[in-house]
Order: structure tokens, then sequence, then C-alpha cells
């Protein structure tokens, strides 16, 4: 390394540890891999709002929707550390370094925040369709092998694997069809134009209540306080459909530290605020605000688990 490119580095870091000091001094952007509507893009901007509160700045969510949240994922990878690109994003982000062979970024390419919040996801079907029951739906299923169809957000989403988890835990033969976002996922499912979706309760909720969908089962370990009626998938006779559900935030590798912890601190600060852990409560989502130890060690758990169910279920981008 050169005298002179060692001096740039140093001169670069010290300006970040400069503005460290005063962060944030300008607007800071929330880039989310979703186009808006869905339970990411409602999470994302729920915070926002709060940090924006907190800092007296705009927190700004931009939604760049794309190839399973690759395109946003690498936006950020390659963005200037300094605290003001950030990404907010759910088990899709761990799912892409499972389900791709060589994904855009690396677990090493960022520097974890903290989980705003988590929530559960359930397998929901049109009003219309006839199916009351998991077991319902699988009846129709093994009629008429490949007759069903299922939406996702997207190759590579949480919506997508929880699709071929219970495709292989009930050995049935249902198409994945794949929409550019949760709400046109979720428009299409209203429609009857898929039969049935794996969704989060965020994104659900009003569609369930206004009864234009049908919640079947909770793909979690236990059922949740939004829809108590609705059984889990173990309760329904579907055992190993486990889907949970986060979002959090994540920042480019090499963010300095204490950006981070300002950030980490706003996002729990934010979680433990009545109005919004009322809001959160109302959309079937708990608050949490975890450390970054806490939430990186998630991320390496998730890609392991999610590795596994894309080996054995031999899920993969269409």
């Amino acid at each position: 390394m050169t005298a002179m490119r060692l001096l740039l580095l140093v001169v670069f870091f010290c300006s970040l540890e400069a503005a460290a000091q005063s962060y944030p001094s300008r607007p800071v952007r929330f880039i989310v891999g979703f186009t808006p509507g869905g339970g990411v893009d409602i999470n994302a901007r729920l915070l926002a709002a709060k940090l924006a509160e907190f800092h007296g700045q705009q927190f700004v969510v931009e939604n760049r929707p794309g190839a399973g949240t690759n395109i946003a994922n690498e936006l950020v990878a390659k963005s200037v550390p300094d605290g003001y690109t950030l990404l907010f994003n759910s088990p899709a982000f761990a799912i892409n370094l499972a389900l791709y062979a060589k994904p855009p970024y690396a677990l090493r390419d960022f520097a974890p925040v903290s989980v705003f919040s988590e929530s559960v996801n359930l397998l929901v079907v049109p009003a219309t369709l006839a199916a009351r029951s998991v077991q319902d739906l699988l009846t129709m299923a093994r009629e008429r092998p490949g007759s069903l169809n299922y939406s996702s957000a997207g190759a590579g989403t949480t919506q997508h694997l929880a699709g071929e988890l219970f495709k292989l835990r009930t050995g049935t033969r249902i198409v994945h069809v794949p929409y550019k976002g949760s709400a046109p996922s979720l428009t299409a499912l209203v429609a009857g134009e898929v039969q049935m979706s794996f969704a989060n309760t965020v994104a659900i909720n009003q569609h369930v209540r206004a009864g234009r969908l049908r919640a079947l089962a909770v793909a979690g370990p236990k059922r949740t306080d939004l829809m108590p009626d609705v059984p889990t998938m173990t309760e329904s006779g579907v055992s190993g459909v486990n889907v949970p559900l986060w979002f959090g935030l994540l920042a480019p590798a090499g963010t300095p530290r204490e950006v981070i912890q300002v950030l980490a601190s706003g996002v729990a600060r934010a979680a433990r605020s009545p109005d919004l852990r009322q809001k959160l409560h109302e959309q079937g989502a708990d608050p949490v605000g975890n450390t970054p130890e806490e939430f990186a060690r998630l991320l390496e758990a998730e890609v392991a688990s999610w590795t596994e169910v894309v080996r054995v279920s031999g899920a993969k981008v269409e």
C-alpha cells in the first residue's frame, strides 16, 4: 500500500469518526427491497417516523424492489458506511444467502443494527375458496395435483420458502407464482388468481377483518393474539412448518461503531415507546429492539436454517 493511499484511508476513517459524533446531521435513507404496502414496508415507515421524531432529522423510506430484495441488499452493501444509507429487511435477507448460488452480497458486507419487531406468517386463502381448514386445502391439492397455485412477493422471499416448506411437509404439488412485491401478491390472492399464500399478520390483518381473505393456520409455534381462533399448523395436522418473521435494520460493514450504537439505541427506544407498541400490537407484531450482537447471532442461525430448508426442499429461483 502506497503512503498516499494509506494517508487517504486514515483521513477517510477519521472523517467517519468525526461525523459519528454528530450523527445524524442530514436525512437518513431506509432502503426496502419490497413494494409499498407489505409488512416490511409498513414496519420500516413506523420506525422511520419514530427515529425522525427522536433525532429531528428525516428518515426516508426508499422502496427498491426486485430480484428477491437483492437489488436493495446490494445497493446498501456497496454504500458509503456512514450510517446514512441503511437496509430494512426481513428473513428474505438470510434466505437469499441460502437460495442463490452466487448472491451479490455476503453476511460480512453488513453490520447488524437491531431487530425492530417480529410477527408470524399465516397460511391464507381467498374467502371465496371452499377450503375452510388446512385439511380441506390438502384434500383439494391431492385430488388435483398441480392445480393449486400459491403467490409470493418474489423468488427468495419468506413466502416463497414457506410455500416450498409446506409442499415438502405435506407431499403436495402446488405451483409457485412469484409477484413483484407483497402488495401485488396479496391483490392476486384476494382476486382469486391464486389459491393460497403465506403472509404476515401486518399485511393481511385488514383483508381478514374485511372478509376478503381467510386465515387457515399460523406457521409458528403458537397462535397469535390478533387472530386467536386460527390454529397453528401443528394443530392443523401439519408439522415442521415453522416460518419465523422479523423486521430488522442493517448498515453497511465498516459503519462506525458509534453510529451503530446510536441507531440500535433508537430502535430499542422506539420499540419501548407506548404509541408505537400499540400500533405494532394492532397489526399482530411484537416490538423487539435487541442489540447488534443479538441480531448478528440471529442472522447466522437463520442462514444455517434456511440453507438446510433449501437443500432438503430443492427450492430454487425461477
